[in-house]
């Protein structure tokens, strides 16, 4: 009994020790990042410059949880309101390698982009890497130019739900969901119910709504007939050629050349500013968990905690 008990203590000193090494370690990078200590070389410095921004990875919230920064939506909206009130800013050069995201942050992403430019009146270019479509597209329909990598895939304009029925699972595990709702319509989309064509015909109007607003959003911003962006606006993947050819990007060239276009138009270099950048620490557990086996009861879970689930999304969905 007593060498099970300090067995015991041991195990809880540890994880205390370790969650305050933690707290520590987030403590310092909050003020880390509040001071800027990151970032060695400031943009005043080199007098005018443009911004490179990072679009990277999928494009919603900041509610990824400590260990899943990567894209930093708030961040990069904060940053572009400085470079607002900054006069030695010079323009926008947009570097995206992304799927997409939700409708609701992509599109906030793209008017953050428009108000830059209406106050301004500074130019603003995107350059497609290897993957830039859905909500990635949306956003960069906010730039005067687009140019892409000749490997790139771009494009799937529209938009997609995605719900899990998980009853037949949830059988297998007796797992019994219980729903108690103030209407018909209340409980659809949840997992453990299949869904009726009441509500496939609620989420087809979510969809259709957003995908006109896709749709108003790539004429705007590519000078193309409303008929025309439906024509193309299938859903459909585009290699980086195929999107040039019809009108949906400008150029295809390479990082290099578009950067040298665009210090040409501005007749300044580029600044790139690491918003933020995840620790060795924090990669350390993003790897553990994506390692570690999972159960079919936490596979279950997971699918029904999908934090996109049931979610309006400009995304390309491999």
């Amino acid at each position: 009994m007593g060498k099970s008990k300090t067995k015991k203590n041991v195990l809880i000193t540890i994880f205390v020790a370790i969650g305050i090494i933690f707290y520590i370690f987030l403590t310092f990078k909050d003020i880390a990042k509040n001071f800027d200590i990151f970032n060695e070389l400031d943009a005043s410095s080199l007098g005018e410059s443009f911004a490179i921004i990072n679009i990277q990875g999928t494009i919603q919230g900041n509610n990824q949880g400590v260990l899943r920064a990567g894209y930093d939506h708030d961040a990069i909206k904060d940053y572009i309101d400085e470079l607002i009130n900054d006069d030695s800013n010079t323009g926008i050069f947009l570097s995206i390698d992304s799927g997409g995201g939700t409708v609701y942050h992509s599109d906030e992403m793209y008017n953050k982009l428009i108000e830059y430019k209406e106050k301004t009146g500074r130019p603003i270019h995107a350059y497609f890497n290897t993957m830039a479509a859905s909500g990635a597209y949306y956003i960069a329909c906010a730039a005067d130019t687009i140019s892409a990598n000749k490997n790139c895939w771009t494009g799937s304009i529209g938009v997609i739900i995605s719900l899990s029925n998980l009853s037949g699972l949830y059988d297998k595990l007796g797992i019994d969901e219980v729903l108690i709702t103030s209407g018909a319509n209340k409980g659809m989309g949840s997992p453990g119910s299949p869904m009726t064509e009441e509500h496939r015909a609620i989420y087809q109007g979510l969809v259709d709504e957003s995908y006109e607003e896709f749709v108003n959003i790539v004429s705007t911003g590519r000078g193309l007939p409303i008929e025309r962006v439906k024509e193309i606006a299938d859903g459909r993947i585009y290699s980086a050629t195929q999107a040039k050819e019809i009108a949906l990007v400008d150029n295809v060239e390479s990082y290099d050349e578009a950067i040298q276009t665009m210090e040409e138009i501005t007749g300044t270099i580029g600044y790139h500013k690491e918003l933020y950048t995840p620790s060795a620490f924090e990669s350390l557990f993003m790897k553990i968990e994506d390692i570690m086996p999972k159960s079919e009861m936490e596979i279950a879970v997971n699918m029904a905690k999908n934090e996109l689930a049931g979610v309006p999304l400009y995304m390309y969905v491999q």
